[in-house]
């Protein structure tokens, strides 16, 4: 893998492994493993995946989640929605390490449909880690830093502006604060990060260095990406700060975005 995140021929390179968890997540890894397995065996379940920072090796005890994704069969229902939150409450009652969990469900014909080739395909291929099952990533196609990708992961922020806003509105704890602040700051910098780049040509999910060579391309926002940098690792329940990301930063990135890269294919 290069310095960029790619491989030999200019592609992106899976991120994670699962020889890079870090030993004290090794437990929660095959507690989940385990779990997910009896709780949606062969008939539900495709494939699960781990992302996020544990199996980039990166997570720290205490403060780092749990993300997983599990790959279904069938469209997901609200039955397995409710099996996948006992798993997540499990484990977060299990693991102190673990600062919560987090499941997606999707269908495999979702992952692998056309609509999402640049968007969940590329979720898949190159950002989470096979726990269980076939791996999807062998029916998707190697992907490069284009104009186009950028566009399809996250070429949408503009439409949650207005969801944002209202759950700061009705946030009335510090936890609930922190929380959202956690959730925007981190979709901001790798709205921020895929924004620059097809220009600087490669891959990054750290927080830090997405904020660094986003401020490469645009000095003037430089200090509010390093601030949502900040924030994605370390939430804040400063209103002043979930303020400035959703109703500053965040309006100006959507429509920037748009101007260099257009818009996002509908869903519908």
């Amino acid at each position: 893998m290069s310095g960029r995140g790619l491989d030999h021929d200019g592609a992106i390179a899976r991120e994670g492994a699962l020889d890079r968890v870090p030993a004290a997540f090794g437990a929660v890894v095959d507690a989940a493993r385990a779990r997910i397995a009896q709780t949606f065996g062969g008939a539900r379940l495709h494939s699960a995946y781990l992302y996020g920072s544990i199996p980039r090796g990166t997570a720290v005890p205490g403060t780092s989640d749990l993300d997983l994704l599990l790959a279904l069969h069938d469209e997901p229902t609200d039955a397995d929605r409710a099996d996948a939150d006992l798993i997540e409450a499990a484990l977060d009652r299990a693991f102190p390490q673990i600062d919560g969990t987090g499941i997606q469900l999707a269908s495999t014909r979702n992952l692998l449909s056309d609509i999402e080739r640049h968007d969940g395909g590329f979720f898949v291929a190159c950002l989470c880690t096979p726990l269980l099952g076939d791996d999807l990533a062998v029916r998707l196609p190697r992907y490069r830093p284009t104009s186009l990708l950028a566009r399809e992961t996250n070429g949408d922020l503009a439409l949650m502006l207005a969801d944002w806003r209202t759950r700061a509105a009705e946030a009335a704890t510090d936890g609930e604060r922190r929380a959202l602040s956690r959730r925007v700051a981190r979709r901001i910098v790798r709205t921020g990060f895929t924004l620059i780049m097809p220009r600087w040509g490669g891959w990054t999910s750290d927080l830090d260095e997405s904020a660094e060579l986003f401020g490469r391309y645009y000095r003037a926002r430089a200090p509010q990406m390093r601030i949502a940098a900040a924030t994605g690792r370390t939430p804040s329940a400063a209103p002043a700060v979930l303020g400035m990301l959703i109703d500053d930063l965040a309006p100006w990135l959507a429509a920037e975005y748009t101007a260099v890269h257009g818009e996002k294919a509908s869903r519908s």
